[in-house]
């Protein structure tokens, strides 16, 4: 085990896939001159290792500036033998691509009749919460949980970068990686050798008894927060931490609820035909019999993000936020607790 950062999990699967299979290649804006295997913000990351001379430019290769030929190009490289890696730096990019992710990334497999695997991971991070303004924050997983044909991680802690990408990488289909810049600083031990999270398989990163808080992304630390300090007020707070948003682990979501009897969703994406609302309505359709308040979402409002530091702290699911929901669906209020 070794201390490792966000940041540093994710340059640590990407160095063990390419050692261990040669058809696993990078490529994206710099990434050649970046030692870590990345873009973008990337060039101040720290490395494991440079990449570059580890491996050589025929898999690590730079890109132009063109989202569209990065993603086309690297489903035509997945469906003649190659797994590639695109770094596709700010998630907001992804929208440059819609086409080749829409009708020929997610489709291809199905359209050839399976005669064709796109074994393909797209990275890309969420810089939110950073002052970047509208063009530059969002957070767009959920209309990608929209498409069929596409997996989808979010992970929120530095082992589960490490193993869920790894897992992503040997998966024979396409994987979109959302990784929330927020989480990039945070640290844990983490395993040293290979390991894999298996895509669709939840994280109860907390256990409780009360009410169920389903977490998303950099929302899980903010929840668990929430927790720690509603336990000293007498609330017994789950923490469910979804991991992998398709497939989404339902049955760990239902069989907390069925036992904590309220739901919580903390989903720093937009409200509206969010993650949240996806996790609200199979708890509502399969679990209703076993709810004894409202669900409750907690989420960011359908609005552009400002450029204002001080306006758009005030958007996204905080502890805050997340410990008045809990106690809405308690019955109880914020004064009733400092009573």
């Amino acid at each position: 085990m070794s201390q490792m950062t966000y940041l540093g999990a994710i340059g640590a699967a990407q160095l063990e896939a390419m050692q261990a299979d040669e058809r696993v290649i990078i490529f994206g804006e710099d990434v050649e001159a970046n030692v870590y295997g990345t873009t973008g913000a990337g060039k101040s990351r720290q490395a494991e290792g440079d990449f570059l001379q580890l491996f050589g430019r025929d898999r690590i290769r730079n890109t132009p500036i063109s989202e569209e030929v990065m993603v086309g190009a690297a489903a035509g490289a997945a469906m003649t033998g190659l797994r590639p890696i695109v770094d596709l730096s700010y998630s907001s990019f992804l929208y440059l691509a819609m086409d080749q992710f829409v009708n020929q990334v997610a489709k291809n497999r199905y359209m050839f009749g399976g005669q064709a695997s796109l074994p393909v991971v797209f990275r890309s991070a969420m810089f939110y919460g950073l002052s970047t303004g509208a063009h530059h924050s969002d957070r767009p997983y959920p209309m990608f949980m929209n498409v069929p044909g596409l997996k989808i991680i979010a992970p929120a802690t530095p082992s589960d970068a490490k193993g869920l990408l790894r897992a992503a990488i040997d998966s024979d289909d396409p994987v979109l990686s959302f990784e929330a810049v927020p989480l990039w600083g945070s640290k844990e031990e983490v395993d040293d050798g290979e390991y894999r999270i298996p895509l669709g398989v939840a994280r109860t990163a907390r256990e409780g008894e009360d009410v169920t808080v389903v977490a998303i992304s950099g929302a899980v630390p903010e929840a668990l927060a929430a927790a720690e300090a509603l336990g000293d007020e007498g609330i017994s707070v789950e923490v469910i931490d979804p991991r992998t948003l398709v497939p989404l682990d339902t049955e760990a979501i239902l069989r907390s609820v069925r036992r904590t009897g309220r739901l919580v969703v903390a989903d720093p994406a937009h409200r509206t035909c969010g993650a949240a609302a996806e996790v609200s309505a199979l708890v509502a359709e399969l679990a209703f019999d076993a709810l004894r308040a409202p669900i409750a979402r907690v989420t960011t409002p359908d609005m552009q993000i400002p450029f204002s530091p001080a306006l758009e702290r005030q958007l996204y699911p905080t502890r805050e936020t997340i410990a008045d929901a809990v106690r809405g669906v308690c019955g109880r209020s914020r004064e009733e607790a400092m009573a």
